[in-house]
């Protein structure tokens, strides 16, 4: 596994100094001031890598080439933004980047309840709140279809006015590393613009369809990123939750440049994913590792789960990580030029005295997670 850390750019409270020296080799990063359906100019993305080298590392994964509102909606501006995409990629592939992640999630991207909860070490963690989630959309948000109980009102009755703008702040948040989430009226409208896991479903293929030939001409491997949470929010479809979503995006345009970034959080939070055994499954498709713990909530408030630390929680990583060792081994077999897969430990405990930065990046409980993956890693080989 080629160890990385995801870097937000010059303005991140981590520096690349200090990417160094928790260990990464490689970075993973993207150019998160430019709108998405906009080309990423060829200046740009060198001026990027120029930094990292200069640090003595080097941009492993771009994370992520987002795929626009429009290509998801199928609106008018959604073939304008494939060419977008198209030159992108042409142009990442010219300055030596071979690996882009990105995610088909509508609106928002990973979605928690609680930025700062605290854990019973005194750590603050990520969490997701499944009663919280439903009292949002029921009485802040006001959607029509929304689950209503006597439970889900009690939690909302219960929110004074501070607490209701903090739940609101922290699911509009949008991207992580993001300048600013949505409003709720912008979050309404663009939530009506989906029709329906179907529709959505449809766009992806064609977006697929529209880029995997040129990828992978190129040479270029992209890996879809997994829904978070893996189930419907707030109205919004999600169609990357499962082993079978993923066979069947797969399906759609198969190639090696049309592949998986396998996020053992993200699908982590189901029960009913098996994480080493989909490793062993689809593998072959894997072209970029996150690697962190949630712990579900089932005995107490189901469907509910937040973040642990790397070794803990309800995922065996250690298994997870001797099926990763494994499918590197048969690609050594085979002669593959990509047989170590870029890994970077996502998330982490806000520990101590930890640097600022995005929510869920902290610097020493992602220091935490990458030495105790590495350590891992050392004792399975």
């Amino acid at each position: 596994m080629i160890p990385t850390w995801r870097w937000f750019g010059p303005e991140d409270a981590v520096s690349l100094s200090m990417v160094r020296q928790a260990g990464a080799t490689g970075v993973v990063t993207a150019l998160y001031d430019v709108p998405p359906g906009t080309v990423w100019t060829r200046t740009a993305i060198a001026a990027r890598k120029a930094a990292i080298e200069a640090a003595g590392l080097r941009w492993e994964v771009v994370e992520s080439l987002p795929v626009s509102e429009a290509i998801k909606t199928g609106a008018a501006q959604a073939e304008a933004h494939l060419d977008a995409y198209r030159a992108s990629l042409r142009n990442l592939h010219a300055e030596g980047l071979r690996v882009v992640c990105y995610n088909l999630m509508p609106v928002i991207d990973w979605t928690r309840t609680d930025l700062d909860w605290r854990t019973p070490t005194g750590a603050s963690a990520l969490r997701y709140d499944r009663l919280d989630l439903a009292a949002f959309d029921a009485h802040v948000l006001r959607r029509p279809d929304a689950a209503r109980s006597e439970e889900i009102d009690a939690r909302a009755h219960g929110w004074d006015e501070a607490r209701r703008d903090a739940i609101t702040r922290t699911i509009l948040a949008g991207l992580p590393g993001a300048v600013e989430g949505w409003t709720l009226d912008a979050f309404r409208a663009r939530r009506d613009a989906y029709d329906g896991a179907d529709a959505l479903r449809a766009n992806a293929a064609r977006f697929l369809r529209a880029v995997i030939p040129m990828a992978e001409e190129l040479g270029i491997r992209l890996c879809c990123h997994p829904d978070d949470p893996p189930w419907p929010v707030l109205g919004l479809p999600r169609i990357v939750s499962t082993e079978a979503d993923y066979a069947a995006l797969l399906a759609v345009a198969p190639s090696p440049a049309n592949g998986i970034t396998f996020c053992t959080g993200s699908l982590g939070a189901r029960p009913d994913v098996d994480l080493p055994g989909m490793m062993e499954r689809l593998g072959a498709q894997v072209h970029f590792l996150h690697l962190r713990n949630v712990a579900r909530e089932e005995g107490t408030v189901p469907g509910s789960f937040h973040e642990a630390d790397h070794l803990d929680g309800s995922t065996d990583m250690v298994a997870v990580v001797r099926a990763v060792l494994a499918e590197e081994a048969r690609r050594r077999a085979e002669g593959r030029a990509d047989a170590a897969i870029p890994m970077r430990p996502d998330h982490g405990h806000r520990i101590g005295p930890d640097t600022g930065g995005a929510p869920g990046y902290p610097y020493i409980g992602r220091l935490r997670g990458l030495a105790e993956l590495r350590g891992v890693e050392a004792a399975c080989r």
